[in-house]
């Protein structure tokens, strides 16, 4: 009996078009999982560094009060550095908010020594989509306040 000679099978090498669509379902679902959860604490991030300028300028305030009897809306004068022509308060890296003093403080009796020290998202910033935590109050008696649809509890 003799043996015929089979031609040997070429040998294929990649990947077929099921294990691809396998592949592309997987990364797609880890994506889809990923992002929200990673905007999520850039957003948190980004409010704790608002909160924390905040807080920042309320203390310095506080200590202009005790040297002067006055408040200000003057950033030198609360030893924040001349930028350009003008000064600036401290806002989160990356300006995702923009920090504004009012003296006095509109909500306060007249009369009396007040500040109010607010953090809003800036315009055209990914913190507008923050529906959360929106802006980041306090006034000169340390009371914190928030809007958004957590309110006050995102200040902890």
């Amino acid at each position: 009996m003799s043996r015929q000679s089979c031609p040997q099978a070429a040998t294929q090498v990649g990947f077929t078009l099921v294990e691809l669509m396998i592949t592309l379902v997987v990364a797609t679902i880890l994506i889809s999982i990923a992002v929200p959860a990673y905007t999520t604490q850039m957003r948190k991030s980004r409010r704790t560094e608002a909160k924390t300028a905040v807080l920042d300028l309320a203390t310095r305030e506080e200590q202009l009060f005790a040297t002067t009897s006055n408040y200000s809306t003057d950033p030198t004068q609360l030893g924040y550095a001349a930028v350009g022509s003008g000064a600036m308060f401290p806002v989160s890296t990356g300006q995702y908010y923009v920090i504004s003093v009012q003296v006095p403080d509109p909500a306060q009796a007249a009369g009396i020594p007040s500040f109010i020290i607010t953090a809003t998202p800036a315009a055209g910033s990914p913190q507008q989509q923050d529906l959360q935590c929106q802006s980041f109050s306090v006034n000169q008696t340390g009371t914190q306040t928030a809007t958004g649809t957590l309110g006050n509890a995102c200040w902890p």
